[in-house]
């Protein structure tokens, strides 16, 4: 377990180190460039890494006052943290997220393995809470990236993001208030190095099967399905993938069919 921690988080800090040499390239401009989450700009994006990672910092190491600050949010929070990136030059801003991020990592590299850690919803294991923090920085910055066109390659750290697609796969029907499927889905993923993960349960006749570029984007609801190149076999793994959520919070609408050419995420 603490073998497992130490690589979530050094693949965490990498995920920052990739993010942050995007972010330090951006022109004034594209700072206030809209992303394809509506209403949010490339800035939004940043902010709410900073505020989430500055959190999770809390979280690990002043449990007792992440949850005194948990329990005091109120329905304006997420207008109230935009609003404060708004007003920030993108010099401090990014200097924001660039205290938070490596704070979140100081942090991490103290947790206990079998430590629980509190967030938003139920305690996490410290692996399940860095891996998503790694998702989460990973699929923010997507979000940036799919609009500045400055590349940041997928690299296999996707592995951490595609393990908790999977484990989510009963969350997003729960989420949506639907029952969970008993029929098993097993995922064979291409790496962005060639390797080749087997996740899931077995099964021949629900199957997904492509990159996980483009696995990663479907589950973290940043492509849809229809614009990526995955190979669906059978109507459980079908079902799962229109729905597919791997983070927490209300369903999304997600990205609309056509919004990305297919050869954008390959």
């Amino acid at each position: 377990m603490a073998e497992t921690l130490h690589q979530v988080v050094e693949d965490l800090a990498a995920e920052h180190a990739d993010l942050a040499s995007v972010l330090h390239r951006l022109t004034p401009a594209q700072w206030d460039t809209p992303t394809h989450a509506p209403g949010w700009a490339v800035r939004d994006q940043v902010t709410h890494l900073a505020v989430f990672d500055e959190a999770a910092a809390l979280a690990i190491t002043d449990a007792a006052a992440f949850r005194a600050s948990a329990a005091v949010l109120g329905p304006d929070f997420e207008a109230a943290y935009l609003a404060k990136g708004r007003a920030m030059s993108h010099d401090d801003l990014l200097a924001w997220w660039g205290r938070a991020s490596a704070a979140l990592v100081t942090a991490g590299r103290g947790v206990d393995g079998k430590a629980r850690l509190p967030w938003y919803g139920p305690d996490m294991s410290g692996v399940s809470f860095v891996t998503a923090r790694l998702m989460e920085c990973w699929s923010h910055g997507l979000d940036v990236v799919d609009v500045v066109a400055i590349p940041r390659p997928d690299t296999d750290r996707l592995r951490h993001v595609a393990f908790i697609g999977v484990r989510a796969r009963p969350y997003s029907y729960a989420n949506r208030r639907l029952d969970v499927p008993g029929v098993p889905v097993r995922v064979s993923l291409t790496s962005p190095s060639g390797e080749t993960w087997e996740l899931g349960e077995p099964s021949e006749e629900d199957v997904v099967r492509g990159t996980a570029t483009d696995f990663c984007r479907v589950v973290t609801r940043r492509r849809h399905l229809a614009d990526t190149a995955l190979e669906v076999t059978g109507p459980a793994a079908r079902e799962w993938l229109e729905i597919a959520q791997a983070f927490a919070g209300p369903p999304g609408e997600g990205r609309r069919p056509g919004q990305f050419p297919r050869e954008a995420t390959t």
